[in-house]
Parts: structure tokens; C-alpha cells; sequence
């Protein structure tokens, strides 16, 4: 009686241990992930690979914030909202482990990363969204746009930027309360690297106001629409 009694509780021990792991799953696989991340608009997804590995494949609705440029990562991570579950990915498992452990040290409460990455993804026949491929606004285009209105505020951004989708409610506000008083133009941060480039914009997002085919105004990073209104 005495053996069974202490092998009894060192079972329910194990039990519970095995429990709480389960519990406290962090590691997905593909099929798992894609079952979380299709929970509902709580869900945030993060890729954390370069803007080049992005543009080549993505899962549907990722952001994006490079991992290997500290910097940029940071400064991303920041406009994702710390109390909703965050599902994080990379090539293959390596960076996204990497990040994941940083964003729980930061306070993020649900982070979950994705075994062994879009390889593994692609591997279950799941879809990527990309633009690889797509065609790369140009110069000449650009001028014509802005040279075709008074005033023009070019918004250089991508929907995989969180600070830029950050500031896409306060530009539809901004055109909504200034009816026909000025010309937005959208420059793709991912797609025309030739017009990053020419405009030297290292950071996402950007704003620039030209007024009869000037440059008048810029802003580099987030900006209030109190301050967009006045420089229009």
C-alpha cells in the first residue's frame, strides 16, 4: 500500500506538469497556426524577415518588422498592441524563436511563433500573399502626379507597416474633413524601391507636401492629422 501511494502522486504530479505545458504551447505547428490566426480581428501576424523576403510571399495580413535590423524591429513592434496575441514567423523557425522571446521580455502577453516557418507553410499547401513582380512606379509618373495638382501629399507607406496602417484612419479622416483641397499619392514602401531611393526614405512611413510641384513640407514617422490639416 505504501509503494502505490507514492507512485500515485508522483503520476498526478506528471499529469499536471504535462497540463500546463499544453497550456503553455507557444511553439505551432502550420496547421495549428493557421487555425489560430483564423480566430477573428484580435489576431495580429508579424513577419519578422527582411522587406525582400516579404515582397516574395507572405501570409495573408502579416505585418512586417526585420528582425535582423534591431532599429527598425523596435521601432515597429512598438505600434502592435501588447494584449492581443501576436503569431510570429520567419523562413524557417530561426529568427521568428528570436523575436518571439524578445517581444514576451517586452511585455507582450500571447506570443506564438510558427515551426519551421513558411517552408513549413508552403509545405502544407497553404497560401502566400506577395507582389513579387509587380511593377515599380517611375519617375516620370511621379512628377506628372505631382505637377497635375496644387497641392499633393505623397504618403510613402506599405500595408505591412504597422505605423503606417497606424495612420491610415487619420488619412481618410484627413481627406474626409478637407473635400478637394488637396491630391493624396500613395508610394508602395515594398514595391517602388527606385522612388525611395530618389526621396531618400530609409523608414517607413513618410509624408511630403508639394505645392505646385514643390516640395514644401516633410514629416518622417507618425504625424496628427492637427498637424497634416495646418501644413495643407
Amino acid at each position: 500500500m505504501k509503494k502505490t501511494g507514492t507512485i500515485f502522486p508522483a503520476f498526478f504530479i506528471f499529469l499536471v506538469m504535462q497540463s500546463c505545458i499544453a497550456q503553455n504551447k507557444t511553439s505551432l505547428t502550420a496547421a495549428e497556426f493557421d487555425k489560430a490566426i483564423s480566430n477573428g480581428d484580435s489576431v495580429q501576424v508579424l513577419d519578422v524577415r527582411t522587406a525582400g523576403e516579404y515582397q516574395s510571399g507572405h501570409i495573408a495580413n502579416a505585418l512586417q518588422a526585420d528582425w535582423n535590423d534591431p532599429a527598425e524591429f523596435n521601432r515597429r513592434i512598438a505600434f502592435i498592441d501588447k494584449n492581443k496575441p501576436v503569431y510570429v514567423y520567419c523562413l524557417s523557425g530561426g529568427r521568428s524563436g528570436g523575436a518571439a522571446a524578445k517581444m514576451r521580455e517586452a511585455g507582450y502577453n500571447n506570443v506564438y511563433e510558427l515551426q519551421g516557418g513558411i517552408i513549413a507553410w508552403q509545405a502544407g499547401k497553404r497560401a502566400l500573399e506577395g507582389k513579387a513582380g509587380e511593377n515599380q512606379m517611375n519617375l516620370q509618373y511621379f512628377n506628372n502626379a505631382i505637377n497635375n495638382s496644387k497641392t499633393v501629399l505623397v504618403d510613402f507607406g506599405a500595408t505591412w507597416c504597422p505605423p503606417c496602417r497606424k495612420m491610415e484612419p487619420i488619412l481618410i479622416s484627413l481627406q474626409k474633413n478637407n473635400p478637394g483641397k488637396f491630391t493624396v499619392v500613395k508610394v508602395d514602401g515594398g514595391t517602388d524601391q527606385d522612388m525611395l531611393l530618389q526621396y531618400k526614405v530609409t523608414a517607413l512611413p513618410v509624408f511630403i507636401i508639394f505645392k505646385d510641384g514643390k516640395q514644401v513640407w516633410r514629416k518622417d514617422g507618425v504625424v496628427t492629422e492637427k498637424e497634416l490639416t495646418e501644413q495643407l
